[in-house]
């Protein structure tokens, strides 16, 4: 087993650690926060079934995009998931 591969566990941290960051972002407009809500949500769901979350780290990455001028720290946070995701083979 590749020692970099996140477990379900750690993806699971992470996932709960995203939801914090986005409920203590100011400023984030509620659509934004309703659409990353719904992505975050498609990624537990995704987890729990074991499936694969391609589609939904493409929408995450998207969203980075979008809020890295106001929101650098909540854009990073999205794109190391994404990696992490990445890396676990989702």
């Amino acid at each position: 087993m590749d020692s970099d591969k996140p477990d379900s566990e750690h993806l699971q941290h992470a996932l709960s650690q995203l939801h914090t960051l986005l409920m203590r972002t100011p400023r984030v407009d509620e659509a934004s926060k309703r659409l990353l809500r719904e992505v975050l949500g498609d990624v537990e769901r995704l987890l729990g079934n074991g499936g694969t979350v391609a589609a939904a780290g493409s929408r995450l990455e998207s969203l980075a995009v979008d809020f890295e001028a106001e929101h650098p720290s909540l854009a990073a946070s999205l794109r190391e998931f994404v990696d992490l995701l990445g890396r676990a083979g989702l």
